[in-house]
């Protein structure tokens, strides 16, 4: 890999331009972030407003017409709508796992294949989230299978 680094006038739009050959990979997140800045969203808790990093989301899903945040230990109330925080997390690792939720890559602790062409996720704090057969093929190129 190599690195070039340009000083440019002060008048000038400061860039960073990533040429790869998976936009997927960890690194290119990485940078990401850092030129984007951390992302946070609104959520609420036993009347509580929280403001949590999108990094910190282990996944979104629709219940009965709400919206809830699952982190690792935690449960929030989200006001935003499945297509709102899918937008949000574009050029994340926040996919959309099926119809009504989106599953944190990064947070996928190992995968095995389930029935009808699903798959099931084992997630970093043990919880399972099975990812629907349409979006099975996203998965694989996020993780890199």
């Amino acid at each position: 890999m190599k690195l070039s680094v340009e000083k440019i006038p002060r008048e000038n739009e400061e860039e960073v331009i990533v040429r790869c050959y998976d936009t997927q990979e960890k690194w290119v997140g990485a940078i990401r972030a850092v030129t984007v800045g951390e992302v946070f969203i609104s959520a609420f808790a036993e009347e509580k407003v929280y403001r949590l990093k999108l990094s910190d989301v282990y996944y979104f899903e629709i219940v009965d017409g709400c919206s809830f945040l699952y982190c690792e230990k935690s449960v929030f109330k989200c006001r935003q709508k499945l297509y709102e925080f899918e937008e949000v997390c574009r050029d994340s690792m926040l996919f959309r796992c099926s119809k009504s939720m989106i599953l944190n890559a990064d947070k996928i602790q190992y995968v095995r294949p389930s029935v009808s062409g699903r798959f099931e996720a084992t997630l970093t704090n043990n919880e399972k989230v099975i990812i629907s057969r349409q979006y099975v093929g996203k998965l694989k190129r996020m993780l890199g299978m």
